[in-house]
């Protein structure tokens, strides 16, 4: 059975800003759709075994959070019972420790 995707309002303003640094990048509409679309593609290909992506530890304790890569980004999610939750998405090249975890 397939989780249901769910991306967290502050992951959605993540996409906004992947969609403007690859546009910014390419100024290719096309190509900055098909590269969201194969992340969003990437990140929902764990809905059926959310647990099998890469878990996130810090300081020898597991966060919660799996992890997907995706040429430059993260993705960071939370697997419930039904539910792949998307926290985040964030620039693989940033802190993003800090960001996720405050």
């Amino acid at each position: 059975m397939s989780a249901t995707v769910r991306y967290s309002p502050t992951a959605l303003k993540d996409l906004e800003r992947v969609w403007a640094d690859v546009f910014a990048a390419s100024r290719d509409t096309d190509l900055t759709r098909t590269y969201l679309s194969e992340l969003m593609d990437r990140v929902e290909s764990y809905a059926g075994f959310p647990r099998s992506a890469s878990p996130l530890y810090y300081e020898n304790r597991f966060t919660g959070y799996y992890y997907v890569v995706f040429k430059a980004y993260l993705a960071f999610f939370r697997a419930e019972s039904d539910q792949l939750l998307v926290d985040r998405v964030l620039y693989g090249k940033s802190d993003y420790l800090r960001t996720l975890l405050g």
